[in-house]
């Protein structure tokens, strides 16, 4: 019986059009009164649209942001954060200005970015905040993870730091860039839900998880009902025991039925 989902956002909970379908939320709502819990589980920070896409979900319950570096409780606001090495930081911060690619790095309640290029504009206003270019000194730590936005030639080339998890991903509304995420060693979106499944004292057996990107995959691999977006990369649907619609036929609204099937 599944009693917990973690659905990831960018082409999987939203697509081409930059909403969520009225029929997954209506369909979200049934599982929740089935008793089923809801966890957002993205690559995108714990503020933002992401934090509404949350709550929405569940209000009153654990999610997981920053590819697992961020773990919130939106009810009590309890924050289980992984933050960065320094010293990986200010390599980061010294590649970034060296090569002039677009790095941000995140802290659970704010970011920073200097690039002043478009694709950084572009993912604030995706995000749904206010693009304001700033030193990355000015980010209060803790850091919890870095993003480099690349081309995706760009994205096949660049390797991890020995001390940091990598994990690539895409958007459907910024089709040409790959989102390099950057968090410590051993932190991914499958650990995350490893914690808040044992937060909720449930089996990983009676979890499922529905994405469609490479950072998806490490939750894919340790949940017992892993599904796969019909838009998802090739190894994810691979990594996945099932597939369901594209997300731009609403394909959640498809696994949080199964889901319900299972109650």
């Amino acid at each position: 019986m599944i009693a917990l989902i973690g659905i990831d956002v960018d082409g999987t909970l939203v697509g081409h059009s930059g909403e969520v379908p009225d029929i997954v939320w209506k369909t979200a709502e049934q599982a929740r009164a089935a008793g089923i819990h809801l966890a957002l589980c993205s690559g995108r920070p714990a503020f933002g649209v992401a934090a509404e896409y949350a709550r929405r979900l569940d209000d009153d319950g654990w999610h997981i942001f920053q590819n697992g570096a961020s773990i919130v409780n939106l009810a009590t606001r309890e924050s289980r954060s992984t933050p960065l090495p320094e010293g990986c930081v200010r390599g980061l911060i010294s590649q970034a200005r060296e090569t002039e690619q677009v790095l941000e790095l995140y802290g659970d309640d704010d970011y920073a970015v200097e690039s002043e290029a478009p694709w950084a504009s572009q993912h604030a206003d995706l995000l749904g905040l206010p693009f304001k270019p700033r030193p990355f000194e000015t980010l209060l730590p803790p850091l919890v993870r870095g993003q480099w936005l690349l081309s995706p030639e760009d994205a096949e080339r660049i390797e991890a730091p020995p001390d940091l998890e990598m994990a690539q991903s895409t958007s459907p509304l910024m089709p040409n860039v790959r989102f390099v995420g950057l968090t410590r060693k051993g932190v991914s979106k499958g650990s995350a839900m490893r914690e808040i499944a044992a937060a909720y004292r449930i089996d990983m057996r009676d979890v499922m998880y529905i994405g469609d990107s490479g950072n998806d995959i490490s939750a894919l691999r340790v949940v017992g009902h892993p599904i796969a977006m019909g838009n998802a990369d090739p190894e994810v649907i691979q990594a996945a025991g099932r597939t369901v619609g594209h997300v731009d036929e609403a394909g959640v609204a498809e696994a949080l039925r199964i889901a319900l099937a299972s109650r």
